[in-house]
């Protein structure tokens, strides 16, 4: 009677023998890290190098040139920033401002426009378009375009205003009025981000709660606040969070429509402009490496404390 045999399963998605080398089933069992630590190494250098390089820099008075001689002066740099109550401080409020409120336009907006385009109606297609259409341009652009418009002498916006009996009013050229008018400009251009993400987020969710509180005589806003809301939170949080940095990131459109130093009066001068004009128009790269440093661990502050929120929304 003939024994039929059959091979023995491979493990580890290969066929191991006893004769194989300790490395080689040691690279098997990592292959998946082992494919991706070129690529991990080739971007941790990009951000790891420039980081040290800026760190490294703030702990000396370089100035005129990074190739020029410098001193070691320890942390006298980032007591003279921190003790700054000129031009750093009053950029860290305006970051601040601009941030959280640009912030909360955008997600409030995006959220009213995510819940109009939920449900499908009639030219759905062409609305969206038209509304992502400010992602297309480049903030530089998108600066260069408002900072025309906003004009006080040949400006649309006040032609407008006049047509309504309105006078003229400085928009950038007011310094009062110069950070609220980048602020608009802001949402302008990136509420169509926030609406992508939480449209994504709302075409996820199920729609059996939905019928289940139309069933109870729940209302729209019942619906949305009880039902709606709760649910989307961890995809409006992932907003804030991408949103947040970038909004805290922001130079192309504060430069591009009021230039250095953010204004005459600094009226717009973030901590990002105030870090450029320290570099490259007082080439003081010493003062401008502790301003980048600081504005660095703000910002990884920023990113741990709504990564700690996302958490506790998924629980």
């Amino acid at each position: 009677m003939a024994t039929v045999t059959t091979p023995a399963r491979a493990t580890g998605g290969a066929s191991e023998t006893p004769d194989t080398p300790g490395w080689a089933r040691w690279a098997n069992e990592h292959r998946k890290w082992l494919f991706a630590a070129p690529a991990m190494i080739f971007v941790a250098a990009l951000i790891v190098f420039p980081l040290a390089w800026t760190g490294y820099l703030s702990l000396t008075d370089a100035e005129g040139s990074v190739r020029a001689e410098s001193e070691f002066v320890g942390f006298r740099n980032y007591l003279d920033v921190l003790s700054d109550t000129e031009r750093f401080w009053p950029a860290v409020g305006r970051t601040a401002t601009f941030t959280v409120v640009a912030l909360l336009f955008e997600v409030v907006l995006g959220m009213a426009v995510a819940l109009l385009l939920w449900r499908p109606f009639k030219g759905q297609k062409w609305v969206r378009v038209a509304i992502l259409m400010p992602l297309v341009a480049t903030p530089v652009a998108v600066g260069m375009m408002w900072r025309l418009i906003f004009d006080p002498n040949i400006g649309l916006a006040n032609q407008v205003l006049g047509w309504v009996g309105i006078g003229p009013q400085p928009w950038l050229a007011g310094q009062h009025s110069a950070l609220p008018t980048t602020i608009f400009i802001d949402v302008w251009q990136w509420t169509p981000m926030v609406v992508l993400i939480l449209l994504a987020g709302l075409t996820s969710l199920s729609e059996e709660p939905q019928e289940a509180a139309r069933i109870d005589g729940a209302s729209t806003w019942q619906r949305f606040r009880h039902v709606t809301l709760p649910l989307l939170m961890p995809t409006v949080i992932v907003a804030i969070l991408l949103r947040g940095i970038d909004a805290l990131k922001t130079f192309d459109i504060l430069y591009a429509t009021k230039g250095r130093g953010g204004g005459s009066f600094h009226e717009v001068e973030t901590l990002n402009v105030y870090a450029y004009g320290l570099s490259f128009d007082y080439n003081e790269y010493g003062v401008s490496s502790t301003v980048l440093i600081i504005f660095f661990l703000i910002i990884i502050g920023s990113m741990w404390a709504l990564t700690a929120r996302r958490k506790e929304a998924h629980r």
